[in-house]
């Protein structure tokens, strides 16, 4: 064999040893992870559901995976400097989002971000979601979805929705329910879910979609009925009240969730760990009954079946940001 030929063969020998090895010391640090601690980031001010939710799973997955968890608060442009940071942190594990539907499925919908969801990260696990619901005042005539409907078309532009802020998830679920449902009703934009709920029970505002735990506390008091709920099944707390699928809306579905994504590149089977972990948080009746008190229904699915989720939301919240007559970047 001649020099060249050896030398060829040498380096090409030399290659694969190099190749082997860095392979085998990846495999080497996800069978041990985690090995220090893990950050849990969450994209708004402590306090929140989002906080609350993030720091009960991080308790949980401290007992489980033998690390510590800890929980930091990066708020800031509706969530997009969390995202953005942990997009860019190092893809091993240790930075994780707790993410929000808004931040990843409404936000690049409605502005410019530095991140790109589909390319930036990888889902991981839904800890739980809030169903949302239509609450209408008693002023209008309607027990139901299909007689609401029928009133506010026999009284085009007369009625107002209101909602948390322009471009909230409240806001955006009643514009494409009104545009689906071929209304003409007037959207009024308060600061936050507290006052808009005030002018509903005043009856300044003839409906408005909120969160189940925001309105179901005001039901007894009669001063509104909540006549859908807008996830794919009934609520456990309100098994009387239809959804918009069995009220004549197939696919209309919206709800917020909170889940926990990685970066990009993080090791298949660190994710599969942390999903396992988070599956079994949520399973334990102590966890669920706290979150429970968030009016959180748990979930804990597969990466697989998260990323779906975000798949189809991604697509509703654009349409409906489209309705909203929201200028999208």
């Amino acid at each position: 064999m001649s020099r060249t030929g050896l030398s060829h063969r040498l380096q090409f020998f030399c290659l694969a040893v190099a190749l082997c090895s860095g392979v085998s010391g990846v495999l080497a640090q996800t069978a041990n992870w985690p090995q220090k601690p893990i950050r849990i980031i969450v994209p708004f001010a402590a306090g929140g559901n989002t906080d609350s939710i993030a720091r009960l799973t991080a308790e949980s997955l401290s007992r489980t995976l033998g690390q510590s968890v800890i929980v930091e608060n990066k708020a800031g442009a509706n969530g997009a400097i969390a995202a953005d940071f942990v997009a860019r942190s190092a893809p091993d594990g240790y930075t994780l989002l707790m993410a929000a539907m808004p931040v990843l499925a409404i936000l690049p919908a409605i502005t410019k971000t530095n991140f790109n969801v589909a390319r930036d990260f990888v889902p991981i696990s839904i800890v739980g979601s809030n169903p949302f619901v239509m609450a209408i005042h008693k002023s209008v005539p309607a027990s139901n979805v299909r007689e609401f409907v029928d009133y506010a078309r026999k009284n085009p532009g007369k009625m107002n929705y209101a909602s948390g802020g322009s471009g909230s998830v409240s806001h955006l679920s009643a514009a494409l329910f009104v545009k689906r449902a071929e209304l003409d009703m007037t959207h009024i934009s308060y600061k936050g879910g507290g006052p808009a709920v005030a002018d509903l029970l005043g009856g300044q505002v003839q409906m408005y979609f909120g969160n189940l735990s925001e309105l179901a506390s005001h039901v007894a008091g009669g001063q509104i009925r909540i006549i859908g709920v807008s996830s794919s099944q009934r609520a456990r707390q309100l098994a009387d009240v239809p959804t918009f699928a069995e009220s004549g809306f197939p696919g209309f579905r919206t709800l917020t969730w909170n889940g926990l994504v990685a970066p990009a590149g993080t090791p298949a089977a660190v994710v599969q760990q942390v999903a396992e972990a988070v599956k079994h948080a949520v399973a334990q009746p102590a966890l669920q009954a706290r979150l429970g008190l968030l009016g959180v229904d748990p979930i804990g699915n597969t990466p697989a079946q998260f990323s779906e989720t975000l798949h189809a939301d991604i697509s509703t919240w654009a349409e409906a940001a489209k309705a909203s007559n929201l200028k999208i970047d």
